[in-house]
């Protein structure tokens, strides 16, 4: 099983089901990560930093390409948590969080 850290103002790790994406990670265990689209893929709000482990997630889309390009301070290890699939151990910081 993997297992997803979130740092926000503090670090908070959890046991997740293979598959599951970071944003309904974040929402399973209230971490507070923004999707102003409810999930939709669709204004990239739910914007984290990979800080560990980005061969575990998904593969980047075109689609979440373009959503980031609305988001802010975008960098290398960017990716949008709805469209990120996790296959194994992840750290992300949440960059804007609620």
């Amino acid at each position: 099983m993997p297992a997803i850290t979130f740092i926000t103002d503090k670090e908070q790790k959890f046991d997740v089901a293979e598959g599951i994406t970071i944003l309904d990670a974040a929402e399973q265990h209230d971490i507070p990560l923004p999707h102003l689209c409810g999930g939709a893929g669709a204004c990239g709000t739910c914007h984290v930093y990979v800080r560990s482990g980005m061969e575990n997630l998904s593969e980047m889309t075109d689609e979440e390409a373009d959503r980031l390009d609305d988001a802010e301070d975008v960098r290398t290890n960017s990716r949008l948590g709805c469209f990120c699939a996790i296959h194994g151990d992840v750290v992300v910081e949440v960059v804007h969080p609620e």
